[in-house]
């Protein structure tokens, strides 16, 4: 039930952005960041830059216990370590990423002994979707589903 009126909720702002309307023009509604509650920061955070690439920009709590990364266009991702271990959905709720060459992110993924697979759960392997798109799904070291895709077109 909460999951339902959760996508309600979504649905009613993205059909009904004119309640945020300025002067008649709709504004716009984008994704400023998404958060996720990690146990070890350093090695999150060497993940997210060191194997997937994201670049830290700064953050104002300067108390070691967050890394904020880029996601591009003004989005980022907020690495927050916090006691306790988190709560890790399945792999339908993930984290996308799209770069050029999913190919050369799997010999990355190699060169640093990173298990990944496809949608359906074969180890090593890469799901190529109707529309030509080649994806695959990792965890990060918490345990978070990341996918990462080549529709960067």
């Amino acid at each position: 039930m909460k999951r339902l009126l959760f996508a309600s909720l979504i649905l009613t702002i993205f059909t009904n952005n004119h309640l945020f309307a300025q002067a008649g023009k709709p504004k716009p509604i984008v994704m400023n960041h998404l958060a996720f509650h990690v146990t070890n920061l350093a090695a999150s955070t060497a993940f997210y830059t060191g194997i997937i690439g994201l670049d830290t920009i700064p953050e104002p709590f300067h108390d070691g216990k967050h890394t904020w990364l880029s996601l591009g266009n003004g989005s980022h991702l907020h690495l927050i370590q916090a006691a306790g271990n988190p709560t890790i959905p399945g792999k339908n709720t993930h984290l996308c990423l799209s770069l050029p060459d999913v190919n050369a992110f799997i010999e990355v993924m190699k060169k640093n002994n990173i298990n990944w697979e496809d949608w359906a759960g074969t180890a090593s392997a890469v799901t190529t979707r109707v529309d030509g798109v080649h994806q695959v799904y990792l965890k990060d070291p918490d345990g978070y589903w990341l996918e990462i895709n080549d529709a960067t077109h």
